[in-house]
């Protein structure tokens, strides 16, 4: 008796299979937000909202509909108790990444599907729902960005003569290690905003450092460690090594997001 086969997609297939899914999800986020929604709290004292949930389903259900035989580690599906077996390959998920910011009215929230390979993030897809920007990384594209004008490169830009332009966490504002951080550094401006759109926006070129000095987990980091590392910036630990994935936990290190230096 034959056994029938699991298909192996090629990763130009799984780029546009996560962004696809990403849009899609960040389609459902918008229209969740215009009818409003009510906001709870998880036993890690982290928001979720319908937006999460709805955006999860629809990507867990894509993926494993389309890639059946990649795991999928997802947020909301972790934080159920709900506990992947996974190897060398699997996908990682945040299907709202800035909860708190989406539940506070404001933009910067992201949708984000990475997939890592032998530890490493090998493509990714970050949606920005509310600036109808999708941003994609891997099987040979470089890094771009897909909104009203089109498909364009991205890339990082080498830091200006006036000084670098730097993103923190909001909520992470007034943490006095990021001043101990920059010391000494040529520092133009300094915004403090929340979710992986920190990421994006060092590897579009419109700021140049986000030093990470706060708790994430790598469904946080996947999807848009591919995008700046694609655009030519660099994810490190604080010893210098690469940011890697399959960790204990799913906990990442302190990290340090460049761009061009």
């Amino acid at each position: 008796m034959n056994t029938p086969s699991i298909p192996v997609h090629d990763d130009g297939f799984l780029l546009d299979l996560a962004l696809r899914l990403a849009d899609e999800a960040a389609g459902l986020i918008r229209a969740i937000r215009a009818r409003g929604f009510e906001t709870t709290v998880k036993t890690d004292s982290s928001p979720v909202t319908e937006a999460d949930h709805a955006a999860e389903a629809h990507i867990l259900k894509g993926l494993r509909a389309h890639a059946p035989s990649i795991p999928v580690v997802a947020e909301e599906e972790m934080a159920a108790g709900i506990r992947i077996d996974t190897g060398s390959e699997f996908w990682l998920v945040d299907p709202l990444d800035g909860t708190r910011e989406f539940a506070a009215g404001r933009d910067d929230f992201t949708v984000n599907i990475g997939l890592v390979r032998h530890g490493r993030p090998v493509l990714g897809a970050v949606a920005l729902p509310a600036y109808h920007q999708l941003y994609g990384a891997g099987a040979g594209r470089g890094a771009i960005r897909i909104d009203a004008n089109g498909t364009q490169a991205i890339h990082v830009r080498r830091p200006p003569a006036e000084g670098l332009t730097v993103l923190a966490s909001r909520q992470h504002a007034d943490d006095p290690r990021l001043r101990e951080f920059l010391g000494g550094q040529r520092i133009a401006h300094v915004g403090n905003i929340g979710s992986a759109a920190k990421f994006i926006r060092v590897a579009e070129g419109l700021a140049d450092l986000y030093p990470r000095l706060g708790p994430t987990m790598e469904w946080d980091t996947a999807a848009p460690q591919a995008v700046v590392e694609a655009a030519g910036g660099s994810i490190t630990t604080m010893d210098g090594a690469p940011l890697g994935y399959g960790k204990a936990g799913w906990r990442n290190p302190h990290f340090i997001c460049r761009g061009a230096t």
